[in-house]
């Protein structure tokens, strides 16, 4: 069963349920206040109201017949008075009329204008009710019955009620409000039912429509959110869904360009040394190396790039281990100025040797701390010098590093003179076996994981590495390494 089904099921339920109780009990109340259906009938037939209190219908009852059996009652003031007396506990009043004189008035109805409008004789037996009417604040009906005195004299009683607007009100239009009230709850409920039905069955629908389109593939568009209801909520959380699932696909398929663009490096990178190795080996087996010398140099060659693609292999399986987050980092807590200036004294060292010019400011006082694996961050500082001795084509070949102290962080820069980069090459640079040079020769050497070694393991550290360089003038490499906390909670 549908959702919409059980709605109007419901909805149908709880409009037909009151609204069969409320006949019912309208009827019961009109049955019980006056009599079977026969005589409610005959009550609207002669024009007696369905609500008129019964104990004065029961004395006017009795009044009657008194005249029909004993009209000299009705001229006994002591009678009359008892009579009146007891209409009055049903905030009625008497009045009798002989002739035109009347020989008996309410006391409470003394000097009221009713007296001088009360209807005329007309005949005997006649009874009449007339409509509520306004007396000056008071708002009477007048009930009479037209009869003869024993000297055949004409005569008249005359029951004047007080009357409640509202009750009046009620009584006279009963059958018209309740047919009102029957259409207002039948209009209301289907209006309510309608608007939240839609309300409900809309959002369902085009949440329906959408998962048909990321059924059929279709991920390029937006659930609109109408409500901050249940149903709002879920389309907020379709929404997300959607918004995960095309992420997760573009990831899936950038993973897949990723690995075949793996594959190709690899294919291209092993392949250059191994052509190299196959033609000497051809060279050996062919005897164009016809001396000795010649010999120990293809050997020399031979080995050389057998080493080449060794060193490869290992760039890329710890590469892999990097990206797969199984390389164990050994990490401790070290006085991080003091490993900066041993690194640069060997350094410094090394450079004199090739020529390079090499110049430290580590702006950094002894107390300095931060939590690092020093073998990892030698590598990765190796790595950035290696690279930028590749690519140093200055007569001066100048290699600079500054530490310095930036809010909770130490920021280490490692700058060169050397060919720089272009723009457009700096966002790619940190990428695996991505080169400037877009022939991808290997004259410079290199694996091409380098750099995005180097990325991954100052990642490692909960740092950040970046890049700036000008095509020409050289470039300058950021790592940006978070402090170490001292046991008093402070840092440095």
């Amino acid at each position: 069963m549908s959702i919409r089904l059980k709605l109007l099921i419901s909805y149908a339920a709880m409009l037909l349920i009151p609204l069969v109780m409320m006949i019912i009990t309208a009827v019961l109340l009109v049955v019980v206040f006056k009599g079977d259906f026969q005589s409610i009938r005959d009550q609207y037939g002669s024009g007696i109201g369905l609500f008129e209190n019964q104990n004065v219908e029961h004395t006017f009852k009795d009044l009657k017949r008194s005249s029909e059996k004993n009209p000299s009652i009705l001229a006994d003031s002591a009678y009359l008075a008892d009579i009146d007396q007891e209409l009055q506990l049903s905030n009625s009043k008497l009045v009798v009329r002989k002739d035109n004189t009347l020989v008996y008035v309410s006391p409470t109805l003394q000097g009221s204008d009713v007296l001088q409008q009360l209807p005329a004789f007309k005949h005997p037996g006649h009874p009449e009710r007339g409509d509520a009417t306004k007396y000056g604040k008071e708002l009477l009906e007048v009930n009479s019955f037209d009869f003869y005195y024993n000297g055949q004299q004409p005569g008249s009683v005359f029951i004047v009620t007080s009357v409640n607007p509202i009750v009046n009100f009620t009584q006279k239009f009963f059958p018209t409000l309740f047919i009102t009230l029957l259409i207002i709850l039948i209009l209301t409920h289907t209006l309510l039912t309608y608007f939240v039905s839609k309300s409900i069955i809309t959002p369902l629908r085009k949440l329906k429509n959408a998962m048909k389109r990321i059924q059929s593939g279709d991920l390029d568009f937006q659930v609109q959110i109408t409500s901050k209801d249940e149903i709002g909520q879920l389309s907020i959380a379709f929404e997300q869904m959607r918004k995960q699932l095309r992420e997760s696909i573009h990831t899936q398929i950038q993973y897949e360009e990723n690995r075949k663009e793996l594959i190709s490096n690899i294919s291209h990178d092993i392949r250059t040394p191994l052509t190299a190795i196959r033609g000497y080996v051809d060279g050996l087996g062919d005897g164009i190396a016809d001396t000795p010398d010649k010999k120990q140099k293809y050997i020399e060659i031979i080995s050389s790039k057998a080493e080449e693609m060794d060193h490869l292999i290992d760039e890329l399986f710890l590469y892999s281990k990097l990206d797969l987050k199984r390389v164990p980092f050994n990490f401790e807590v070290v006085d991080f100025a003091s490993f900066l200036e041993d690194w640069s004294d060997e350094l410094e060292f090394e450079l004199g040797k090739q020529g390079v010019h090499f110049k430290s400011d580590i702006a950094l006082n002894e107390q300095i701390q931060v939590s690092i694996d020093r073998d990892k961050m030698k590598r990765v500082f190796s790595n950035i010098m290696d690279n930028s001795l590749k690519y140093m084509n200055k007569p001066e070949k100048h290699i600079g590093l500054h530490a310095k102290i930036a809010g909770e962080h130490v920021i280490i820069e490692i700058t060169d003179n050397g060919v720089g980069m272009d723009a457009k090459a700096l966002p790619h640079i940190f990428d695996r076996f991505y080169r400037a040079d877009p022939s991808r020769n290997s004259n410079n050497g290199g694996s091409g994981l380098g750099l995005a070694i180097s990325k991954q393991m100052i990642e490692g550290h909960g740092g950040t590495i970046e890049a700036r360089s000008m095509k020409g003038e050289g470039t300058c490499m950021t790592i940006k390494l978070p402090l170490r906390r001292h046991k008093d909670g402070d840092n440095e």
